[in-house]
């Protein structure tokens, strides 16, 4: 009888034990973070407004919570985003796919993350937001501007082309997350 009780006991903690992964989701102003999170948290297109410090918010896909830290992406910020890093399981950088006039300065704020020694550990997700747009850059040439390929090394990542606005490409990146971030069990 203590065995059979034993063995209820163990199978109910673990199935309550609840799968986690913070992902801290950065990128130059107007890039489309935040309607891209609301986009996921109701599937609807939020009417925004720039986003001057964070939201938080989390996200239940595919028995995971996703806790999303969306920090603003003007310049002034920018300097702030090392005190988002702790305990990040994931980086999602989201790049307007339209704008090839900061395509450089979005690599320079990419790179500045990636050899942030506390992320040295997260998965990357690059969301090629405005794919909807004709003359948005392809995946494959944002990689190439972004120097993906050069500067990663055996660092998880995966780019997605997506639409804020559509929410086209966005679950399949909560896919990508899904199967290449370190989910934590509380």
């Amino acid at each position: 009888m203590g065995l059979a009780m034993g063995r209820l006991l163990g199978l109910s903690y673990r199935l309550t034990k609840q799968l986690e992964a913070r992902i801290l989701m950065l990128g130059l102003d107007a890039a489309g973070k935040t309607t891209m999170l609301y986009k996921l948290k109701t599937g609807e297109v939020a009417s925004t407004i720039a986003t001057v410090a964070f939201n938080i918010e989390r996200i239940e896909y595919r028995n995971i919570s996703f806790t999303f830290w969306d920090v603003g992406g003007h310049a002034p910020n920018r300097p702030l985003w090392k005190y988002y890093f702790h305990d990040t399981q994931g980086l999602v950088f989201v790049v307007d796919s339209n704008d090839r006039d900061r395509i450089r300065l979005a690599r320079d704020e990419l790179n500045n993350l990636l050899n942030a020694e506390e992320l040295r550990d997260a998965a990357l997700l690059v969301l090629a937001n405005q794919q909807d747009l004709p003359n948005a850059m392809s995946t494959a040439e944002m990689s190439e501007e972004l120097g993906l390929h050069q500067s990663l090394g055996n660092r998880r990542w995966h780019i997605q082309s997506a639409c804020a606005t559509s929410g086209e490409g966005l679950y399949e990146g909560l896919d990508w997350l899904c199967t290449n971030v370190d989910i934590k069990v509380r």
